[in-house]
């Protein structure tokens, strides 16, 4: 019987991506919870396979099979890298302002990321949850900020090596997350970066679910918080409908791959960590839970030539770079 509640559920986590989070807030939940559902399988066929019950046993498999044929296992298995000489870097990064309120106990984080940064040597540096510090920058020629005065002057910001000839910030409606973009020119292409924010659910590492009081209030936080992303989505798919060069989306989705969001920001694109990467892909520390919620997502006409996920304890999110050409 649970055996046959938990393969409902992940039957219903492939309906997700197509109803809107407005139609069934509770449902788009459900999206956060697909990597626990797979692994509940695996060790469902374990168990069942050792005391052979072979209807359960097919049940969870058929469930596992699935997940593997739609891209839904959350574990790859083999990376990808090409070594090309004109490859386009592209790294993502929430900083969390540069640990401004002590969150994690390690001096100089500021200097620590920036350091990190110098060694990674990016081309494009989207950096969200940026924070203006006196004295401190990170160094490259051209830069665009957009910082959000009642959130303290924290915001977005895009580094990058190539000339900027156009910019703009979307401006999300009652909120104080964004997204914002840059047009450079990098030999005879001129390609669109946006770094986007998507609304923020309210997780914290330091939430735990004790009673069923907590988790209906969590539950009911980030379906609100889901609500107001569709809002977004659609506002920067629109902007990107409108673009004509090559795009590449960055940021910080506060979503999984699972979700409506990132089925509709992502369209026909390429997910950098599908193409390339390897292992769960986190990118969020909760709990060692694998949540991969920051995405390098690229223009179809793109290779994606590597992918790497950095393991750096300098914020709540783990940075992630992207090599590209085409």
């Amino acid at each position: 019987m649970i055996n046959n509640i938990f393969a409902l559920l992940f039957l219903a986590s492939f309906a997700i991506p197509h109803i809107a989070p407005k139609t069934f807030p509770l449902l788009s939940v459900l999206s956060l919870a697909v990597p626990f559902l797979i692994l509940i399988h695996v060790i469902f066929i374990i168990y069942w396979w050792i005391i052979g019950v072979k209807k359960q046993f097919l049940l969870s498999a058929l469930c596992i099979a699935l997940a593997v044929l739609f891209s839904y296992f959350p574990y790859k298995f083999s990376s990808k890298k090409v070594v090309s000489g004109d490859d386009l870097a592209v790294m993502s990064y929430n900083v969390r302002m540069f640990n401004r309120y002590n969150w994690i106990d390690t001096k100089d984080v500021p200097g620590k990321i920036n350091d990190f940064v110098k060694k990674a040597d990016p081309d494009i540096l989207s950096v969200q949850e940026y924070y203006v510090i006196d004295g401190f920058k990170i160094d490259y020629p051209y830069k665009y900020t957009v910082l959000d005065e009642k959130k303290h002057n924290t915001g977005q910001a895009i580094f990058s090596k190539f000339r900027i000839i156009n910019k703009g910030s979307l401006g999300f409606k009652n909120s104080n997350n964004n997204a914002i973009f840059i047009d450079v020119i990098k030999g005879a292409d001129t390609i669109r970066i946006y770094n986007i924010h998507l609304e923020t659910t309210g997780i914290k590492p330091s939430d735990e679910l004790i009673g069923e009081e907590e988790s209906k209030r969590l539950i009911g936080r980030i379906s609100k918080s889901f609500v107001k992303q569709q809002d977004q989505v659609e506002k920067i798919r629109t902007h990107k409908n409108n673009c004509t060069y090559k795009v590449i989306i960055t940021g910080d989705f506060n979503n999984t791959a699972y979700s409506w969001a990132y089925h509709h920001i992502k369209g026909d694109m390429k997910d950098s960590f599908l193409e390339a990467g390897e292992g769960f892909g986190g990118t969020y520390n909760f709990h060692k839970y694998p949540l991969r919620i920051d995405f390098i997502l690229v223009d179809k006409k793109f290779n994606v030539n590597q992918f790497t996920n950095f393991d750096e304890g300098f914020s709540d999110h783990l940075p992630i770079m992207a090599r590209i050409s085409h």
